[in-house]
């Protein structure tokens, strides 16, 4: 089959890699960072520190996210913020379900990210073992200078394309953790996480 067959059939994968169709990539993934629109899940005392991160002091307006969408077939990106209990993981993992591809998740707190001091029956011990994780945001709770460094590195990494080989190696989420920018200085362990 010909070049004009590959492109019917397979769309941009039919392409070979060549100037045009990198810088098509390029541009894509570009577009993918400048045009994420959060879903909203806040649960607990990390989402006050979510909501900051989209008040007047730090906008992320600025970096195309100025709407947390409530519906999830208009989100690309979750930001889980705070415990996830047993009964509220069959949602979280129906929210997911329900965003567009290619969707990102970044878990903001130490209770999302390990279940935190909650070590017991009720709490997920980490939103990990619901959806699969992209970025963790440590901190209890971490300040919006720390979600917005998680938001950052995860645009770092779709534009780079990284975030999408981890994927494939990991075979789920990136499982990248981040350091804290907001002068808390408690470490976060994460199993599984790079």
């Amino acid at each position: 089959m010909g070049l004009i067959g590959d492109v019917k059939e397979n769309g941009l994968e039919g392409l070979e890699y060549n100037f045009v169709t990198g810088q098509v990539e390029s541009l894509v993934q570009w577009a993918r960072t400048r045009s994420m629109w959060p879903a909203t899940f806040g649960l607990a005392c990390c989402a006050i520190e979510m909501m900051a991160a989209g008040a007047a002091h730090y906008d992320l307006a600025r970096y195309g996210m100025e709407v947390f969408r409530a519906s999830p077939r208009q989100a690309d990106l979750m930001i889980v913020a705070g415990r996830v209990s047993q009964k509220m993981s069959p949602v979280l993992r129906q929210v997911y379900d329900q965003m567009m591809e290619p969707k990102w998740v970044i878990s903001m707190g130490v209770c999302a990210s390990t279940g935190g001091m909650f070590n017991n029956y009720a709490i997920v011990q980490g939103v990990d073992e619901v959806v699969p994780v992209d970025v963790y945001a440590p901190g209890c709770p971490p300040g919006p200078e720390t979600l917005m460094h998680a938001i950052f590195t995860l645009h770092e990494k779709i534009q780079t394309g990284e975030i999408l080989q981890r994927r494939s190696d990991n075979g789920g989420g990136a499982g990248i953790t981040i350091e804290q920018r907001d002068g808390q200085s408690a470490p976060l362990e994460i199993r599984g996480a790079r």
